[in-house]
């Protein structure tokens, strides 16, 4: 059995092609990746395009709870990229389909500490979301 660094490999221009047609998705973080604050990073649609002319599946990621995936589909929007909502996936969707995979019934009610994204998630998942962002201690 080769050892993990044995298979590891610098990445060049002689071996980018066969690691690219082997792989069917690309996850990309948003902020700091896609676009720095309301800024799109330069290249980004360009790359995206590429991806996707190539058939490839695209993910965005993000750990920040103020926005649902809606909204995020939006900003995407206001920058000029073409997002659906399927292909964003946030911490917070991942929090309600937890539940949703959990059976946890949705009559009851969940107490959320954080940003008004989750609360969204959590209906649109069919549950009833307390608190959020405008609880203060």
């Amino acid at each position: 059995m080769s050892s993990p660094n044995r298979l590891a490999q610098l990445l060049s221009a002689h071996n980018t092609g066969p690691l690219f047609d082997s792989l069917e998705a690309f996850l990309f973080d948003c902020d700091g990746v896609i676009w720095k604050g309301d800024k799109l990073i330069h290249g980004v649609p360009q790359t995206l395009d590429l991806l996707r002319s190539k058939g490839k599946k695209l993910v965005f990621v993000t750990n920040n709870s103020t926005k649902s995936s809606r909204q995020y589909a939006i900003k995407f929007q206001s920058l000029g990229l073409s997002v659906t909502e399927d292909e964003i996936f946030s911490s917070f969707f991942a929090a309600a389909m937890c539940l949703k995979v959990n059976n946890f019934p949705q009559q009851n009610k969940v107490y959320v500490i954080g940003g008004e994204g989750i609360i969204e998630e959590l209906q649109l998942a069919g549950y009833t979301g307390l608190g959020g962002p405008r609880v203060h201690f």
